[in-house]
This record gives C-alpha cells, sequence and structure tokens, in this order.
C-alpha cells in the first residue's frame, strides 16, 4: 500500500524533521529555505531538504516517517525564482509539526494545543499566526528547553 501524501513541505534538522504544514500560500516553501540558510550560517548543525509541496508519510514503530513525493525530490520552488534543485534526504523521522497560518496560535499557546496526531501518531506542534515570521519560532523552540516542562 502507497504511503499517503500531504500538503507540506519537511527539513531534515540535526536528527529530526521539521514537517511544515500550511494552506497554499502560508510560506512553507519560505520556511523551508530559511532553515536551509540557517544552518549555512551556522545558526542550526545540520539542515537538509527532504520534500516541498507535497510529503509522503508513513507511521512505523511508533514514529512518523516523511519521504519527498518521488517526481518531487530534490525540487523546492523559489519565489521569484522559481523551482530550483537542492540536496535532499530520502526519509527521515519527524519531530516536530510546524503548523502555518493556524487560526489557534496565541501569544500564550494552550497546553492542548501543543501537539497534534498525524497517521495516529502525536507530534509536538508550533502554531503560527498567519503573517507572523516562523523562523525565530522555529528556531527558538529547537535551541531551547520548555521552560514549562
Amino acid at each position: 500500500m502507497p504511503s499517503p501524501t500531504i500538503h507540506a513541505s519537511a527539513v531534515l534538522v540535526g536528527a529530526r524533521a521539521v514537517l511544515i504544514q500550511g494552506p497554499s500560500g502560508s510560506g512553507k516553501s519560505q520556511l523551508a529555505l530559511a532553515l536551509l540558510e540557517a544552518a549555512r550560517n551556522g545558526m542550526l548543525p545540520f539542515a537538509r531538504l527532504i520534500a516541498d509541496d507535497r510529503a509522503d508519510i508513513e507511521a512505523v514503530h511508533g514514529r512518523l516517517l516523511v519521504r519527498p513525493a518521488p517526481t518531487l525530490a530534490g525540487l523546492i520552488e523559489v519565489r521569484g525564482l522559481g523551482i530550483r534543485r537542492v540536496a535532499c534526504e530520502a526519509v527521515a523521522v519527524v519531530g516536530l509539526l510546524v503548523d502555518l497560518a493556524a487560526a489557534d496560535a496565541g501569544r500564550m499557546p494552550e497546553t492542548g494545543g501543543q501537539s497534534r496526531e498525524i497517521g495516529g501518531i502525536t507530534l509536538p506542534r508550533l502554531a503560527v499566526a498567519a503573517g507572523q515570521n516562523a523562523l525565530p519560532l522555529v528556531l527558538t523552540y529547537l535551541q531551547t528547553p520548555d521552560a514549562a516542562g
């Protein structure tokens, strides 16, 4: 049975993937590019594209795996330049869901909104308001411990 395909981008950051979801035009590709650039600038130890626009997901042994849609592997949309080819990973375990243009994004998020189930796997979730620059939030999430937990 083929893995389900979802409308999302994904970037391997360190050992885990950041899965980026949101409506069309919400900045999924832009955030993916920003994470790649953050690694090039030393703000992250490592980042590599997994998928842009469409990602195949599969729950395996309590983990959510993400792969690029085969026809889009290694391709990313760069607004103003078009489709570009970049190095990519074939598969990674998802460690964080970033939900762009999330209606429930708030200044002080509710505890229940900080996770989401995909494919039967519960993932930590970072809700980002429409129009908000997601990169500082994602970097802070990845680089700091949870003060409440």
